[in-house]
């Protein structure tokens, strides 16, 4: 048994608290200058290591006007004390094809940060939980008028209260049976806490394993390319002595 927390607020600097995090970020594509913004969600173990960088494959209408499409390199799920981890970012969790990539990878803690909220999106991380049997950890972004920056080009217009609530949070945590455990935590900050026993997993998923004796991959067949996306690869002359 291991006691998740989700934190539904403004951005926090979690330092030193030996947890695993999951966070979502901008992300540059630093190497090759920062011409392409990445979004991504990060996992970090609590020993400060980089566990997981998945970059979201297919930007969400408007978000491909500012992030370019990333790959399915970090399509991955990591141990972590609370259990086997997986996350994709917001509507990236409607395609079912991500989704069961995480399930076919064992999936027991399925993190899913977003701007979404409301009943539509709640009862999709219902399904999630329901589909896939694992627990699932809805991470919500409340936002409200005064949040925004004073110097946001039309935020006076679009904006002028600063008490507007403009992303209602919605974080909840659901069982591997659809249970809603905690949450949904709506247009409050503050953290929420369950306690997340992975054992439950395997439990849930005698009855429905869609990844296991539920799949039938006599006749479907996933196929996942995972290599990172480059726009050179580069073939050095392995010849021993040769000039660099």
């Amino acid at each position: 048994m291991h006691r998740i927390a989700v934190v539904q607020r403004p951005p926090v600097l979690l330092d030193r608290a030996g947890v695993t995090v999951v966070c979502g970020r901008n992300e540059c594509e630093c190497p090759r200058g920062g011409g392409t913004l990445y979004n991504t969600v990060v996992v970090i173990g609590a020993d400060g290591r980089l566990l997981n960088r998945h970059r979201k494959p297919m930007p969400t209408n408007p978000e491909r006007l500012v992030h370019g499409l990333g790959d399915a390199a970090g399509l991955r799920v990591v141990d972590t004390p609370a259990g086997r981890l997986g996350t994709l970012s917001c509507w990236e969790n409607y395609m079912p094809l991500a989704r069961y990539a995480l399930y076919a990878q064992g999936v027991e803690v399925y993190v899913a940060p977003t701007c979404d909220a409301g009943e539509g999106w709640l009862a999709t991380l219902r399904h999630i939980a329901l589909e896939g049997r694992c627990w699932v950890v809805g991470s919500g972004g409340a936002l409200r008028g005064r949040d925004l920056p004073d110097d946001l080009p039309g935020r006076a217009q679009r904006f002028p209260d600063p008490d507007e609530w403009i992303n209602d949070g919605d974080s909840v945590v659901i069982d591997p049976q659809g249970k809603t455990v905690a949450g949904p935590l709506r247009r409050e900050l503050g953290i929420l806490y369950a306690d997340v026993d992975a054992g439950r997993v395997a439990a849930a998923r005698r009855t429905l394993d869609v990844a296991g004796h539920c799949a039938r991959p006599d006749l479907f067949e996933l196929q996942v390319n995972r290599r990172r996306a480059a726009p050179v690869r580069w073939l050095d002359d392995p010849t021993p002595g040769a000039s660099a």
